[in-house]
Protein backbone atom coordinates (compact mmCIF):
# COMPACT_ATOMS: atom_id res chain seq x y z
CA UNK A 1 0.00 0.00 0.00
CA UNK A 2 1.45 3.07 -0.86
CA UNK A 3 1.43 6.00 1.94
CA UNK A 4 4.38 7.81 0.90
CA UNK A 5 3.43 12.25 0.92
CA UNK A 6 5.13 11.81 -2.39
CA UNK A 7 2.80 8.50 -3.49
CA UNK A 8 0.22 11.07 -2.97
CA UNK A 9 1.54 13.73 -5.09
CA UNK A 10 2.47 11.73 -7.92
CA UNK A 11 -0.87 10.00 -7.49
CA UNK A 12 -3.02 13.09 -7.80
CA UNK A 13 -0.84 15.07 -10.19
CA UNK A 14 1.57 14.94 -13.06
CA UNK A 15 4.57 15.12 -10.91
CA UNK A 16 7.29 16.83 -11.27
CA UNK A 17 6.64 20.13 -13.19
CA UNK A 18 7.92 22.92 -14.80
CA UNK A 19 8.90 24.54 -11.95
CA UNK A 20 9.07 21.84 -8.99
CA UNK A 21 10.98 19.02 -8.73
CA UNK A 22 12.77 16.73 -5.97
CA UNK A 23 16.13 16.24 -5.08
CA UNK A 24 17.62 14.07 -2.44
CA UNK A 25 14.18 14.54 -0.79
CA UNK A 26 14.11 18.04 -1.35
CA UNK A 27 12.12 20.24 -3.30
CA UNK A 28 13.48 22.39 -5.62
CA UNK A 29 11.42 25.80 -7.08
CA UNK A 30 13.06 27.16 -10.52
CA UNK A 31 15.90 24.91 -9.57
CA UNK A 32 16.58 27.22 -6.12
CA UNK A 33 17.53 24.33 -3.06
CA UNK A 34 14.92 25.69 -0.54
CA UNK A 35 16.28 23.69 2.12
CA UNK A 36 19.58 25.46 1.39
CA UNK A 37 17.84 28.46 1.86
CA UNK A 38 16.19 27.67 5.43
CA UNK A 39 19.52 26.61 6.35
CA UNK A 40 20.94 29.32 5.53
CA UNK A 41 18.41 31.95 6.38
CA UNK A 42 15.96 30.21 8.71
CA UNK A 43 12.05 30.69 8.27
CA UNK A 44 9.73 32.54 8.29
CA UNK A 45 11.43 33.66 5.05
CA UNK A 46 10.06 35.48 1.85
CA UNK A 47 11.62 35.46 -1.67
CA UNK A 48 11.47 36.85 -5.05
CA UNK A 49 12.86 35.12 -8.11
CA UNK A 50 13.45 37.82 -10.09
CA UNK A 51 13.74 35.72 -13.74
CA UNK A 52 10.33 34.45 -13.39
CA UNK A 53 9.40 38.08 -13.78
CA UNK A 54 10.85 38.28 -17.23
CA UNK A 55 9.88 34.88 -18.32
CA UNK A 56 6.37 35.36 -17.82
CA UNK A 57 6.83 39.18 -19.62
CA UNK A 58 7.92 37.63 -22.72
CA UNK A 59 5.57 34.66 -22.99
CA UNK A 60 3.10 37.06 -23.40
CA UNK A 61 4.89 39.44 -25.57
CA UNK A 62 4.93 35.89 -27.89
CA UNK A 63 1.85 34.77 -27.24
CA UNK A 64 0.33 38.33 -28.45
CA UNK A 65 2.83 38.42 -31.42
CA UNK A 66 1.97 34.73 -32.73
CA UNK A 67 -2.02 35.72 -32.36
CA UNK A 68 -1.09 38.81 -34.48
CA UNK A 69 0.67 37.42 -37.42
CA UNK A 70 -1.99 34.36 -37.69
CA UNK A 71 -4.57 37.04 -38.61
CA UNK A 72 -2.21 40.22 -40.37
CA UNK A 73 -2.69 42.04 -37.20
CA UNK A 74 -1.69 45.98 -37.95
CA UNK A 75 -1.52 47.39 -35.00
CA UNK A 76 1.28 46.79 -31.90
CA UNK A 77 1.24 45.52 -28.79
CA UNK A 78 2.08 46.88 -25.60
CA UNK A 79 2.74 45.42 -22.12
CA UNK A 80 2.33 47.67 -19.30
CA UNK A 81 2.97 46.26 -15.74
CA UNK A 82 0.37 47.47 -12.87
CA UNK A 83 2.58 48.19 -10.26
CA UNK A 84 0.44 48.49 -7.64
CA UNK A 85 0.58 44.47 -7.73
CA UNK A 86 4.33 45.25 -6.16
CA UNK A 87 5.94 48.71 -6.30
CA UNK A 88 9.32 47.24 -4.85
CA UNK A 89 12.54 48.72 -7.06
CA UNK A 90 13.69 45.13 -7.84
CA UNK A 91 10.36 44.04 -9.16
CA UNK A 92 10.07 47.32 -11.00
CA UNK A 93 13.34 47.34 -12.34
CA UNK A 94 13.39 43.64 -13.35
CA UNK A 95 9.84 44.34 -15.46
CA UNK A 96 11.40 47.27 -17.41
CA UNK A 97 14.33 45.55 -18.39
CA UNK A 98 11.67 43.95 -21.49
CA UNK A 99 11.12 47.27 -22.59
CA UNK A 100 7.36 47.56 -21.45
CA UNK A 101 5.47 50.63 -20.18
CA UNK A 102 3.92 50.63 -16.68
CA UNK A 103 0.35 51.86 -15.48
CA UNK A 104 -0.03 53.24 -12.36
CA UNK A 105 -2.73 54.28 -9.76
CA UNK A 106 -2.06 56.71 -7.20
CA UNK A 107 0.42 60.17 -6.76
CA UNK A 108 3.08 58.23 -5.11
CA UNK A 109 3.19 55.97 -7.92
CA UNK A 110 4.44 58.67 -9.86
CA UNK A 111 7.47 59.93 -7.39
CA UNK A 112 8.61 55.72 -8.69
CA UNK A 113 7.93 56.96 -12.28
CA UNK A 114 9.98 60.70 -12.31
CA UNK A 115 12.61 58.34 -10.49
CA UNK A 116 12.32 55.64 -13.21
CA UNK A 117 12.34 58.26 -16.32
CA UNK A 118 14.91 60.18 -14.31
CA UNK A 119 17.87 57.34 -14.13
CA UNK A 120 17.03 56.19 -17.63
CA UNK A 121 15.01 52.64 -16.46
CA UNK A 122 11.86 53.60 -18.08
CA UNK A 123 12.49 54.88 -21.47
CA UNK A 124 11.04 58.55 -22.22
CA UNK A 125 9.29 57.06 -25.16
CA UNK A 126 7.07 54.73 -23.06
CA UNK A 127 3.50 55.60 -21.94
CA UNK A 128 2.65 55.33 -18.25
CA UNK A 129 -0.94 54.26 -18.17
CA UNK A 130 -2.77 56.65 -15.02
CA UNK A 131 -5.73 54.70 -13.96
CA UNK A 132 -7.94 54.70 -11.13
CA UNK A 133 -9.44 57.78 -9.52
CA UNK A 134 -7.59 61.23 -9.43
CA UNK A 135 -7.46 62.76 -6.27
CA UNK A 136 -6.01 66.25 -6.63
CA UNK A 137 -2.39 65.33 -5.67
CA UNK A 138 -2.48 62.44 -8.61
CA UNK A 139 -3.46 65.38 -11.16
CA UNK A 140 -1.32 67.73 -9.88
CA UNK A 141 1.66 65.23 -10.31
CA UNK A 142 0.53 64.19 -13.96
CA UNK A 143 0.47 67.48 -14.83
CA UNK A 144 3.72 68.33 -13.66
CA UNK A 145 5.08 65.64 -15.53
CA UNK A 146 3.37 65.99 -18.17
CA UNK A 147 4.32 69.79 -18.49
CA UNK A 148 7.91 68.14 -18.26
CA UNK A 149 7.75 66.66 -21.43
CA UNK A 150 7.07 62.92 -20.15
CA UNK A 151 4.46 60.48 -21.52
CA UNK A 152 1.65 60.31 -19.19
CA UNK A 153 -1.45 59.33 -20.48
CA UNK A 154 -4.21 59.81 -17.72
CA UNK A 155 -7.16 57.71 -18.35
CA UNK A 156 -10.18 59.55 -17.15
CA UNK A 157 -12.14 57.91 -14.74
CA UNK A 158 -14.92 60.73 -13.91
CA UNK A 159 -15.92 63.89 -15.83
CA UNK A 160 -14.40 66.32 -13.92
CA UNK A 161 -10.84 65.11 -14.08
CA UNK A 162 -10.32 66.45 -17.71
CA UNK A 163 -11.60 70.17 -16.49
CA UNK A 164 -8.99 69.80 -13.35
CA UNK A 165 -6.09 68.47 -16.19
CA UNK A 166 -6.72 71.12 -18.65
CA UNK A 167 -6.01 73.87 -16.03
CA UNK A 168 -3.20 72.17 -14.71
CA UNK A 169 -1.38 71.80 -17.98
CA UNK A 170 0.40 73.71 -20.34
CA UNK A 171 0.43 72.13 -23.46
CA UNK A 172 -1.33 69.38 -25.81
CA UNK A 173 -2.40 66.43 -23.92
CA UNK A 174 -3.79 62.85 -24.73
CA UNK A 175 -5.94 61.04 -22.56
CA UNK A 176 -7.95 57.93 -22.68
CA UNK A 177 -11.63 57.19 -21.17
CA UNK A 178 -12.27 54.06 -18.82
CA UNK A 179 -15.15 52.17 -19.36
CA UNK A 180 -17.44 51.65 -16.86
CA UNK A 181 -17.86 48.31 -17.35
CA UNK A 182 -21.00 45.67 -16.02
CA UNK A 183 -20.09 43.27 -13.52
CA UNK A 184 -20.62 39.48 -13.35
CA UNK A 185 -24.39 39.13 -12.36
CA UNK A 186 -23.35 37.23 -8.75
CA UNK A 187 -21.75 40.26 -8.23
CA UNK A 188 -23.26 42.80 -5.37
CA UNK A 189 -23.23 45.84 -7.66
CA UNK A 190 -24.29 45.70 -11.03
CA UNK A 191 -21.73 48.36 -12.51
CA UNK A 192 -18.11 49.21 -11.56
CA UNK A 193 -17.67 51.83 -10.07
CA UNK A 194 -14.55 52.69 -12.06
CA UNK A 195 -14.86 54.69 -15.50
CA UNK A 196 -17.73 56.36 -17.27
CA UNK A 197 -20.82 54.46 -18.63
CA UNK A 198 -21.10 52.67 -21.87
CA UNK A 199 -23.87 55.27 -22.85
CA UNK A 200 -21.91 58.24 -21.68
CA UNK A 201 -19.15 58.20 -23.26
CA UNK A 202 -19.75 58.98 -26.78
CA UNK A 203 -21.72 61.98 -25.89
CA UNK A 204 -18.85 62.99 -23.19
CA UNK A 205 -16.30 62.87 -26.41
CA UNK A 206 -18.60 64.90 -28.44
CA UNK A 207 -19.34 67.62 -25.85
CA UNK A 208 -15.90 68.09 -24.00
CA UNK A 209 -13.16 66.31 -26.23
CA UNK A 210 -13.99 66.16 -29.98
CA UNK A 211 -13.22 70.36 -30.51
CA UNK A 212 -10.70 70.72 -27.32
CA UNK A 213 -7.82 73.05 -28.72
CA UNK A 214 -5.00 70.88 -26.31
CA UNK A 215 -6.98 68.07 -25.46
CA UNK A 216 -7.15 64.32 -28.20
CA UNK A 217 -8.24 61.21 -27.19
CA UNK A 218 -6.03 57.97 -28.04
CA UNK A 219 -7.32 55.03 -26.10
CA UNK A 220 -10.41 53.89 -24.49
CA UNK A 221 -9.63 51.74 -21.73
CA UNK A 222 -11.67 48.07 -20.17
CA UNK A 223 -11.42 45.74 -17.67
CA UNK A 224 -13.40 43.29 -15.78
CA UNK A 225 -12.55 42.64 -12.09
CA UNK A 226 -13.19 38.78 -13.19
CA UNK A 227 -9.89 38.62 -15.40
CA UNK A 228 -9.50 36.91 -19.09
CA UNK A 229 -11.67 34.35 -18.66
CA UNK A 230 -13.34 31.95 -21.75
CA UNK A 231 -16.82 32.58 -20.10
CA UNK A 232 -19.83 34.50 -21.73
CA UNK A 233 -20.03 37.41 -19.48
CA UNK A 234 -15.98 38.10 -20.91
CA UNK A 235 -16.61 38.09 -24.16
CA UNK A 236 -19.72 39.62 -23.75
CA UNK A 237 -17.95 42.76 -22.52
CA UNK A 238 -15.25 42.69 -24.57
CA UNK A 239 -17.78 43.24 -27.43
CA UNK A 240 -19.41 46.06 -26.06
CA UNK A 241 -16.32 47.33 -25.64
CA UNK A 242 -15.36 47.02 -28.88
CA UNK A 243 -18.83 48.84 -30.19
CA UNK A 244 -17.92 51.71 -28.40
CA UNK A 245 -14.71 51.96 -29.76
CA UNK A 246 -16.11 51.55 -33.20
CA UNK A 247 -18.76 54.47 -32.23
CA UNK A 248 -15.82 56.81 -31.32
CA UNK A 249 -13.38 56.40 -33.98
CA UNK A 250 -15.83 57.75 -36.54
CA UNK A 251 -15.48 60.75 -35.33
CA UNK A 252 -12.29 60.77 -33.88
CA UNK A 253 -9.33 60.24 -35.79
CA UNK A 254 -6.67 60.46 -32.29
CA UNK A 255 -8.15 57.30 -31.29
CA UNK A 256 -5.81 54.31 -32.46
CA UNK A 257 -5.34 52.50 -28.77
CA UNK A 258 -7.78 50.06 -26.95
CA UNK A 259 -6.43 48.66 -23.82
CA UNK A 260 -8.04 45.69 -22.86
CA UNK A 261 -7.00 45.53 -19.36
CA UNK A 262 -5.49 42.15 -17.50
CA UNK A 263 -6.54 39.42 -15.32
CA UNK A 264 -4.25 36.86 -16.65
CA UNK A 265 -4.68 33.99 -13.75
CA UNK A 266 -1.49 32.32 -12.01
CA UNK A 267 -0.92 28.82 -10.84
CA UNK A 268 -2.95 28.30 -7.76
CA UNK A 269 -2.40 24.07 -7.78
CA UNK A 270 -0.51 21.37 -9.38
CA UNK A 271 -3.78 20.73 -11.01
CA UNK A 272 -3.75 24.71 -12.52
CA UNK A 273 -4.73 24.58 -16.12
CA UNK A 274 -5.39 27.63 -18.56
CA UNK A 275 -4.63 27.93 -22.18
CA UNK A 276 -2.97 31.59 -22.45
CA UNK A 277 -2.28 31.32 -25.98
CA UNK A 278 -5.80 30.64 -27.07
CA UNK A 279 -7.54 32.78 -25.26
CA UNK A 280 -5.13 35.49 -26.93
CA UNK A 281 -5.23 34.04 -30.39
CA UNK A 282 -9.36 34.86 -29.82
CA UNK A 283 -9.02 38.12 -28.57
CA UNK A 284 -6.74 39.45 -31.34
CA UNK A 285 -9.33 37.63 -33.81
CA UNK A 286 -12.41 39.00 -32.49
CA UNK A 287 -10.99 42.31 -32.15
CA UNK A 288 -9.44 41.87 -35.79
CA UNK A 289 -12.94 41.10 -37.10
CA UNK A 290 -14.28 44.11 -35.84
CA UNK A 291 -12.20 46.41 -37.27
CA UNK A 292 -12.27 44.86 -40.56
CA UNK A 293 -16.60 44.51 -40.13
CA UNK A 294 -16.20 48.35 -39.33
CA UNK A 295 -13.91 49.43 -41.85
CA UNK A 296 -11.43 50.98 -39.34
CA UNK A 297 -7.62 50.08 -38.54
CA UNK A 298 -6.38 47.23 -36.05
CA UNK A 299 -5.91 49.57 -32.85
CA UNK A 300 -2.91 49.04 -30.71
CA UNK A 301 -3.37 46.69 -28.13
CA UNK A 302 -2.51 47.63 -24.14
CA UNK A 303 -2.66 44.78 -21.40
CA UNK A 304 -2.21 45.71 -17.97
CA UNK A 305 -0.47 42.41 -16.30
CA UNK A 306 -0.31 42.97 -12.48
CA UNK A 307 -0.10 39.37 -10.88
CA UNK A 308 0.39 37.80 -14.24
CA UNK A 309 4.21 39.11 -13.89
CA UNK A 310 5.05 39.14 -10.73
CA UNK A 311 2.80 36.46 -8.57
CA UNK A 312 4.48 33.78 -10.06
CA UNK A 313 7.93 35.22 -8.51
CA UNK A 314 7.00 34.85 -5.14
CA UNK A 315 7.32 32.30 -2.38
CA UNK A 316 7.11 32.42 1.81
CA UNK A 317 8.72 29.48 3.68
CA UNK A 318 7.91 28.68 7.32
CA UNK A 319 8.48 25.99 9.97
CA UNK A 320 6.14 24.09 11.05
CA UNK A 321 6.86 24.12 15.29
CA UNK A 322 4.52 22.40 16.93
CA UNK A 323 1.42 20.17 16.46
CA UNK A 324 -2.00 20.74 18.85
CA UNK A 325 -4.38 17.48 19.06
CA UNK A 326 -7.79 19.80 19.83
CA UNK A 327 -9.99 16.12 19.77
CA UNK A 328 -10.05 12.55 17.91
CA UNK A 329 -9.74 13.99 14.48
CA UNK A 330 -8.33 18.05 14.30
CA UNK A 331 -4.71 17.96 14.24
CA UNK A 332 -3.23 21.24 13.98
CA UNK A 333 -0.10 22.11 12.73
CA UNK A 334 1.23 25.61 14.38
CA UNK A 335 3.69 27.57 11.67
CA UNK A 336 6.34 30.30 12.33
CA UNK A 337 4.48 33.54 11.34
CA UNK A 338 0.98 34.25 10.73
CA UNK A 339 -1.38 33.87 7.54
CA UNK A 340 -3.02 36.90 8.09
CA UNK A 341 -0.26 39.10 8.30
CA UNK A 342 2.28 37.35 5.56
CA UNK A 343 -0.58 35.93 3.15
CA UNK A 344 -3.10 38.10 4.31
CA UNK A 345 -5.54 36.87 0.97
CA UNK A 346 -5.57 33.92 2.17
CA UNK A 347 -7.12 35.38 4.77
CA UNK A 348 -8.88 38.41 3.28
CA UNK A 349 -9.98 36.72 -0.41
CA UNK A 350 -9.95 33.16 0.84
CA UNK A 351 -7.10 32.76 -2.00
CA UNK A 352 -5.23 30.00 -2.36
CA UNK A 353 -1.63 29.26 -3.34
CA UNK A 354 0.42 26.47 -4.29
CA UNK A 355 1.53 24.75 -1.05
CA UNK A 356 3.74 21.74 -0.72
CA UNK A 357 6.18 20.61 2.21
CA UNK A 358 10.36 21.13 1.33
CA UNK A 359 11.53 18.18 3.06
CA UNK A 360 10.68 14.56 4.08
CA UNK A 361 8.62 13.73 1.10
CA UNK A 362 9.48 9.56 1.60
CA UNK A 363 7.14 10.43 5.37
CA UNK A 364 4.46 8.83 5.63
CA UNK A 365 1.17 11.45 5.69
CA UNK A 366 -1.78 12.90 7.58
CA UNK A 367 -4.77 15.44 7.28
CA UNK A 368 -4.00 19.01 8.92
CA UNK A 369 -5.21 22.39 9.14
CA UNK A 370 -2.47 25.27 9.40
CA UNK A 371 -2.46 27.19 11.99
CA UNK A 372 -1.25 30.85 11.93
CA UNK A 373 0.20 32.43 15.30
CA UNK A 374 -1.96 35.05 15.93
CA UNK A 375 -4.64 34.79 19.01
CA UNK A 376 -7.29 35.84 15.88
CA UNK A 377 -9.26 32.56 15.40
CA UNK A 378 -9.26 33.76 11.48
CA UNK A 379 -5.37 32.68 11.39
CA UNK A 380 -5.82 29.72 9.73
CA UNK A 381 -5.30 27.97 6.21
CA UNK A 382 -7.55 24.64 6.26
CA UNK A 383 -7.77 23.63 1.94
CA UNK A 384 -5.94 23.30 -1.29
CA UNK A 385 -7.84 24.55 -4.42
CA UNK A 386 -8.14 20.97 -5.78
CA UNK A 387 -9.49 19.47 -2.29
CA UNK A 388 -11.21 20.41 0.92
CA UNK A 389 -8.21 19.48 3.25
CA UNK A 390 -4.14 19.87 3.46
CA UNK A 391 -2.35 16.78 3.49
CA UNK A 392 1.25 16.83 4.73
CA UNK A 393 4.27 14.61 5.66
CA UNK A 394 3.19 13.59 9.24
CA UNK A 395 4.54 15.57 12.28
CA UNK A 396 7.51 14.22 13.55
CA UNK A 397 9.00 16.37 16.91
CA UNK A 398 12.80 15.15 16.07
CA UNK A 399 12.84 15.89 12.33
CA UNK A 400 10.46 19.17 11.66
CA UNK A 401 8.72 19.69 8.83
CA UNK A 402 9.25 22.72 6.46
CA UNK A 403 6.53 24.27 4.46
CA UNK A 404 6.31 26.45 0.92
CA UNK A 405 3.64 28.79 -0.24
CA UNK A 406 4.90 29.78 -4.08
CA UNK A 407 3.44 32.12 -6.13
CA UNK A 408 2.53 34.84 -3.84
CA UNK A 409 4.56 37.49 -5.39
CA UNK A 410 1.53 40.42 -6.05
CA UNK A 411 0.32 41.93 -3.71
CA UNK A 412 0.85 40.25 -0.15
CA UNK A 413 3.32 42.63 1.04
CA UNK A 414 1.77 46.07 -0.33
CA UNK A 415 -1.83 44.69 1.24
CA UNK A 416 0.08 43.18 4.50
CA UNK A 417 1.55 46.69 4.98
CA UNK A 418 5.63 45.70 4.43
CA UNK A 419 7.58 46.93 7.47
CA UNK A 420 5.06 48.42 9.44
CA UNK A 421 2.56 47.01 12.07
CA UNK A 422 1.01 44.09 11.95
CA UNK A 423 -1.96 42.17 13.79
CA UNK A 424 -0.98 40.80 17.22
CA UNK A 425 3.02 42.45 16.10
CA UNK A 426 3.82 39.75 14.57
CA UNK A 427 6.99 40.60 12.57
CA UNK A 428 7.64 40.85 9.04
CA UNK A 429 10.05 38.04 7.65
CA UNK A 430 12.94 38.40 6.15
CA UNK A 431 13.00 38.67 2.21
CA UNK A 432 15.90 37.87 0.22
CA UNK A 433 15.99 38.50 -3.58
CA UNK A 434 17.10 35.90 -5.97
CA UNK A 435 18.40 36.83 -9.46
CA UNK A 436 20.94 34.25 -11.79
CA UNK A 437 24.29 35.50 -12.92
CA UNK A 438 25.80 35.33 -16.86
CA UNK A 439 26.90 31.93 -15.98
CA UNK A 440 23.35 30.75 -14.63
CA UNK A 441 23.88 30.55 -11.18
CA UNK A 442 21.92 31.61 -8.40
CA UNK A 443 23.04 34.83 -6.64
CA UNK A 444 20.85 36.50 -4.16
CA UNK A 445 20.99 39.45 -1.54
CA UNK A 446 18.79 39.99 1.87
CA UNK A 447 16.06 42.68 0.74
CA UNK A 448 15.15 43.54 4.40
CA UNK A 449 16.02 41.63 7.78
CA UNK A 450 13.32 40.02 10.12
CA UNK A 451 11.70 43.19 11.20
CA UNK A 452 12.39 43.99 15.01
CA UNK A 453 10.68 44.95 18.50
CA UNK A 454 12.07 47.82 18.26
CA UNK A 455 11.18 49.67 14.91
CA UNK A 456 7.62 48.69 15.81
CA UNK A 457 7.94 50.11 18.96
CA UNK A 458 9.12 53.79 17.21
CA UNK A 459 6.25 53.13 15.02
CA UNK A 460 3.41 53.19 18.07
CA UNK A 461 5.28 56.13 19.70
CA UNK A 462 7.18 54.05 22.82
CA UNK A 463 10.85 55.50 23.36
CA UNK A 464 13.79 53.04 21.98
CA UNK A 465 16.46 52.88 24.49
CA UNK A 466 19.08 51.98 21.85
CA UNK A 467 19.37 53.31 18.10
CA UNK A 468 17.87 50.82 15.25
CA UNK A 469 20.87 48.93 13.59
CA UNK A 470 21.33 49.55 10.46
CA UNK A 471 19.81 48.40 7.55
CA UNK A 472 21.19 45.64 4.88
CA UNK A 473 19.94 47.94 2.25
CA UNK A 474 20.21 44.67 0.12
CA UNK A 475 24.23 44.76 0.23
CA UNK A 476 24.66 40.93 1.60
CA UNK A 477 25.17 38.76 -1.38
CA UNK A 478 25.50 35.05 -1.39
CA UNK A 479 25.60 32.23 -4.11
CA UNK A 480 24.33 28.89 -4.05
CA UNK A 481 26.02 26.36 -5.54
CA UNK A 482 23.44 25.63 -8.43
CA UNK A 483 25.46 24.94 -11.47
CA UNK A 484 22.29 24.31 -14.00
CA UNK A 485 20.43 27.39 -16.22
CA UNK A 486 16.92 28.53 -16.45
CA UNK A 487 14.87 26.71 -18.70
Amino acid sequence: MKIKYLDLIEQTFDFPQEEFELKDGELKFHGIPLMDLVRKYGTPLKFSYLPKISDNIQRAKSWFKSAMEKVDYKGSYNYCYCTKSSHFAHVVEEALRNDISIETSSAYDLDIVEHLYESGKLARDRYVVCNGYKTEDYLSRIAHLINAGYKLLPVIDNYQEVDVLNALIERPFEIGIRIASEEEPKFEFYTSRLGIGYKNIAPFYREVIENHPKISLKMLHFFINTGINDNAYYWNELNKCLSVYGRLKESCESLDSLNIGGGFPIKNSLAFSYDYEYMVDEIIAQVKKYAEDAGIEDPHIYTEFGSFTVGESGGTLFKVIYQKRQNDKERWNMIDSSFMTTLPDSWAINKRFVMLPLNRWESDYERVFLGGLTCDSDDYYNSEQHINAIYLPRYNKENPLYIGFFNTGAYQDTVGGHGGLQHCLIPNPKHIVIQRDTDGKLDYRVFSETQKASSMMRLLGYPVKNALPPETNGQEHSRLNVEEKPD
